[in-house]
């Protein structure tokens, strides 16, 4: 079989398409979750006090900012460099 039968069908493209963007948004939310916890989170309490809530908020904003610029930055890269010919089967 030479696999072109996954691609004939644009719906199933489609929706695989929009499962694995929701499956990365997935993985990116729990890998921010466990940086910003490791680097804000002293001890768990309760409530969280004005000092350990900035530092959430920061490292949250700074890893969007980061993974927006690694995206950017890999997008810019691949339209000078043309389509990867090694990534399509």
């Amino acid at each position: 079989m030479d696999g072109q039968g996954a691609t004939a069908d644009p719906q199933l493209q489609h929706f695989i398409e929009i499962e694995s963007q929701k499956q990365r948004f997935q993985q990116l939310v729990h890998q921010m979750t466990e940086v910003c916890w490791e680097k804000c989170m002293d001890k768990p309490g309760p409530k969280l006090d004005s000092r350990t809530e900035m530092c959430f908020v920061n490292c949250v904003e700074r890893f969007i900012d980061t993974s927006q610029f690694i995206l950017n930055r890999l997008e810019q890269t691949q339209r000078s460099r043309g389509p990867l010919s090694e990534m399509s089967e």
